[in-house]
């Protein structure tokens, strides 16, 4: 499936299920994030292609602290070797790199790494990959309320700006979650008041391009009310829709 191009989407990932595809070979879980790293490859290849213009793609959970130190220390070197790797080219293909999530507690060097990538990719226009890293979407929107001006009410226009990545397509139109867990896990709570989510029992090792077509596919059959009434007798465009005042 193609986009008729006229779609500008912004398109969530929780890519679960690295663990469970190792476990299921024999493998330690290392193996199944770097499996994971060629899912990473094939969706951001997909997605123009698809009407997506943003990619957010949930790598690594403020909770995700607890796992094992060697699990942590494998994944942070696993993000290394793909920034010093892939960014040449991302930025030859048009790919915007974005981070989001706290910078703080990584380990040293790593920021440095990161905002380079960033530089690097900064005129991408084609696709805007955002990776959301030591990320919790509660302490995105508390940080952003102690943020906000004193002086003046708090809208959701205001809110939405102060987040990481905010300001105009920071909602998300999909959201998507690999392995058959059906949960939110504390990502882009805000940003996904009105998206769509898809859940699919395929680990994030195997998902492939055809897995995000079905899932665009799933999006563009349903119809997107925004709290409004859609006309009477007529098919949802999930692609092209018309925002209706909540309530």
């Amino acid at each position: 499936m193609q986009s008729s191009g006229t779609s500008r989407l912004h398109v969530g990932i929780i890519m679960d299920g690295n663990g469970r595809w190792a476990a299921a070979r024999g493998l330690p879980r290392y193996a199944g994030h770097r499996a994971g790293a060629g899912a990473v490859r094939r969706a951001i290849e997909a997605a123009p292609g698809l009407g997506i213009a943003t990619l957010t793609l949930f790598a690594f959970s403020s909770d995700n602290w607890r796992r094992p130190r060697d699990e942590v220390r494998a994944l942070f070197g696993l993000l290394r070797r793909y920034l010093r790797s892939e960014v040449a080219q991302l930025a030859e293909t048009g790919v915007r790199l974005s981070i989001i999530g706290r910078r703080d507690r990584l380990p040293d060097g790593l920021a440095a790494e990161i905002a380079r990538a960033e530089g690097l990719t900064a005129g991408g226009r084609r696709l805007h990959v955002r990776v959301a890293l030591d990320y919790s979407a509660r302490d995105q929107i508390l940080r952003a309320v102690a943020a906000a001006p004193r002086d003046a009410a708090l809208t959701a226009e205001t809110l939405s700006r102060l987040l990481d990545g905010g300001g105009p397509g920071a909602d998300v139109d999909l959201l998507i979650r690999t392995s058959g867990e059906q949960r939110l896990s504390d990502f882009l709570l805000w940003e996904c008041a009105y998206a769509e989510l898809h859940f699919t029992p395929r680990l994030w090792p195997d998902f492939g391009q055809a897995d995000l077509a079905l899932a665009m596919q799933d999006f563009h059959g349903r119809q997107r009310r925004f709290g409004g009434l859609s006309p009477a007798g007529t098919a949802g465009d999930a692609a092209t829709p018309a925002r209706a005042a909540a309530g």
